[in-house]
């Protein structure tokens, strides 16, 4: 059984920074590509970020891009989130997710996970 459990949420003031954490329990991690996504009040859940089993060249939407940063340590099965120059519409609930597969690439949709966080709360406000 594969379970994966965000932190690092909270509450942070516009252009402040956080950090995401996603600790993944189960199989080999290094095996896993990993996502990052958020869903707002009265949105769908939106892609963040796609890390790839390597962790080499990131991908990341538009909104993001030059502000958040994704990244794995394999050797602690972990994945993160780095966000910095945060805005009120970076508020949402952040899910981290997983798919195991052969294929060092990225994956943007959220179809194409198997595994999912139970999700953490990032509010930025002042």
């Amino acid at each position: 059984q594969v379970q994966l459990v965000e932190s690092g949420g909270g509450l942070v003031q516009p252009g402040g920074s956080l950090r995401l954490s996603c600790a993944v329990s189960g199989r080999t991690f290094s095996r896993y590509a990993m996502g990052w996504f958020r869903q707002a009040p009265g949105k769908e859940r939106e892609f963040v970020a796609a890390i790839t089993r390597s962790g080499v060249s990131p991908y990341y939407a538009d909104s993001v891009k030059g502000r958040f940063t994704g990244f794995r340590d394999n050797a602690k099965n972990t994945v993160y989130l780095q966000m910095s120059s945060l805005k009120p519409e970076d508020t949402a609930v952040y899910y981290c997710a997983a798919r195991e597969t052969d294929y060092n690439g990225p994956y943007v949709s959220d179809r194409m996970y198997h595994y999912w966080g139970q999700g953490t709360q990032v509010t930025v406000s002042s």
